[in-house]
C-alpha cells in the first residue's frame, strides 16, 4: 500500500491530483496562471471544491488564456456571475481578469510568467523533508516576497499564504512528507533534470 500525504485523503480525485500533479515542477505559463487563479479561488474554500469545478473554470477562462482574459469586461464578469460552475465571487472574478493583464505585463519584462515568478526560489525546486503534516509551513520567506512583488504589480488574491499554496502546487517546494511515496520520486526527477525549466538549460 502507498504512503501519501495526509491531506490527500480518500476522494479519488485528490488522490490523483496528489499523485500526479502535486509538487510537480510546472514552468508553462497558462498551467501557472490557472493555478494561480484557482488558488485565488479557492480562498475561505476546500481545495477539493476547487478541483472538483475545474473543468468548469477551464471551460469558463478560455482554458486560462491570459491574453484572452486580460480583454474580459464587465460583460464578461456578468457571464461568470452567472455561471453555476466556478465560485460565483466578483471580487474573485475580477482579480482573475486583472491578473491576467498583470500577466502580460510580467510576459513583456520577463518573457514569461514562468522566467518571473521561478526567480523567487532561484529557478530551484525547494527539497524539503517534513516528517509530519504539522510541521509543513503556511508561508516562507519567499513566498512573502511573491506576494508583496505580486501586490506591487496590481495583482490581487495573492496573500502569502495563497503564493505559498502555489508554490507547492507547481512544485517550486516539493513539500511532500518524507514518509509519501511521490516525496522521492519528485526528487529523483528533479536531480535528473527531468522537471527542470527548458529555457535554463
Amino acid at each position: 500500500m502507498k504512503h501519501r500525504c495526509e491531506w490527500s485523503g480518500s476522494d479519488p480525485l485528490y488522490i490523483s491530483y496528489h499523485d500526479e500533479e502535486w509538487g510537480v515542477p510546472a514552468h508553462d505559463d497558462r498551467h501557472l496562471f490557472e493555478m494561480l487563479v484557482l488558488e485565488g479561488a479557492q480562498a475561505g474554500l476546500s481545495w477539493l471544491t476547487i478541483l472538483r469545478k475545474r473543468e468548469a473554470y477551464r471551460r469558463a477562462f478560455a482554458n486560462f488564456d491570459p491574453e484572452v482574459v486580460a480583454a474580459w469586461t464587465e460583460a464578461d464578469v456578468q457571464r461568470l456571475l452567472a455561471d453555476p460552475g466556478i465560485v460565483r465571487n466578483r471580487l474573485k472574478i475580477e482579480a482573475a481578469i486583472r491578473n491576467a493583464r498583470g500577466v502580460l505585463k510580467i510576459r513583456e519584462e520577463f518573457g514569461s510568467l514562468g522566467a518571473y515568478l521561478w526567480r523567487f526560489v532561484d529557478h530551484t525546486p525547494r527539497q524539503n523533508a517534513w516528517r509530519s503534516l504539522a510541521e509543513v509551513p503556511a508561508r516562507t520567506e519567499q513566498s512573502d516576497a511573491m506576494s508583496r512583488e505580486l501586490k506591487r504589480r496590481g495583482f490581487n488574491f495573492v496573500g502569502s499564504t495563497i503564493c505559498y499554496a502555489f508554490m507547492q502546487a507547481v512544485g517550486m517546494v516539493n513539500d511532500h512528507t518524507v514518509h509519501c511515496f511521490r516525496h522521492e520520486e519528485i526528487r529523483q526527477l528533479v536531480r535528473q533534470g527531468h522537471l527542470t525549466d527548458p529555457s535554463k538549460a
